[in-house]
């Protein structure tokens, strides 16, 4: 028995015609019927009755076809493990992360995941949110960490690395310096420094102005939350940034907690929630998954 006898017999099956079973196969009629002919030899019935218009199954048929199909099934399976498996070898994957966020340890994940798939070219793109989430959605970057970038969520699957507080963060000597809060009213008419639009932090920041009416008066926009903090610190205005980004040395920024309302700053970890993923881009979510997840990142 062949899997090609098992493979013509479910194409005359389903079309009830030898003639038609075997232009789907692209085979001539003749070596259909020789081939089923022999398979119902070794089987020792008669599998199809030719007598009628049309061709049906006998009951030996029908009891055998679902067994066939499974046959077909599992031998596609073992070709797309097969598949799977060269393309792990030869593959190309593309992670993308929301700028000033490798401090969380990607360098660490893309090398342990080099580590595993040598053979596999990585790619790493660094942009603003909104642009690393159409990138995910239309299939440019297979993973990415990005912030909060509005309706391009919906369509994907995420899990959250990061949930900060936003503060205010002034030098020492600002005279917000010896407090610990600030509204967001009174925030807003001070000179702010902020990532440019379309990152996570700045929507944020947006949003909640717009809520309460707001219009915030941005003073320098600058890609690296580094350069936010070092533009603060030489009193060039109220930086906002994530709380973990306020350094602990005695020289360091004064973070204010920004009230009425809190503003949280947020990091994903986002993937495509449907549609075709290769081997070695599911190889590198599953891997970017674990990673988080065994460092306590992971919600």
């Amino acid at each position: 028995m062949e899997l090609r006898q098992l493979e013509y017999f479910v194409a005359v099956a389903d079309q009830a015609s030898f003639t038609r079973a075997a232009r789907l196969l692209h085979v001539a009629q003749p070596g259909v019927s020789a081939q089923m002919r022999q398979l119902e030899r070794e089987l020792g019935q008669e599998l199809l009755d030719r007598s009628g218009r049309k061709v049906r199954l006998t009951p030996a048929g029908s009891a055998v076809l679902p067994y066939a199909r499974a046959a077909l099934d599992a031998a596609g399976g073992v070709r797309q493990v097969a598949d799977e498996l060269a393309e792990l070898r030869r593959g190309e994957a593309a992670f993308g992360m929301v700028t000033g966020c490798g401090g969380i340890g990607v360098p660490d994940l893309l090398a342990a995941f080099h580590g595993e798939h040598p053979a596999i070219e990585i790619s790493l793109v660094e942009d603003a949110s909104d642009r690393l989430a159409a990138a995910v959605t239309g299939g440019t970057l297979d993973v990415a960490l990005i912030g909060r970038s509005g309706p391009a969520l919906a369509r994907l699957d995420r899990q959250i690395v990061i949930d900060d507080a936003l503060v205010a963060a002034v030098q020492p000597g600002h005279p917000l310096s010896d407090r610990s809060a600030v509204g967001l009213s009174e925030l807003a008419k001070l000179p702010l420094i902020s990532l440019p639009r379309g990152t996570g932090l700045r929507t944020a920041l947006d949003e909640a102005c717009a809520a309460a009416g707001l219009q915030p008066t941005i003073a320098f926009e600058a890609a690296d939350p580094k350069i936010l903090a070092e533009l603060a610190r030489r009193g060039l205005g109220v930086a906002i940034l994530a709380a973990s980004m306020i350094g602990d040395d005695p020289g360091s920024l004064h973070g204010l907690e920004i009230v009425r309302p809190q503003l949280r700053g947020r990091i994903e970890l986002v993937w495509r929630a449907s549609g075709p993923i290769s081997p070695a881009a599911r190889a590198l979510i599953a891997a970017a998954r674990r990673f988080f997840d065994e460092r306590g990142l992971g919600g």
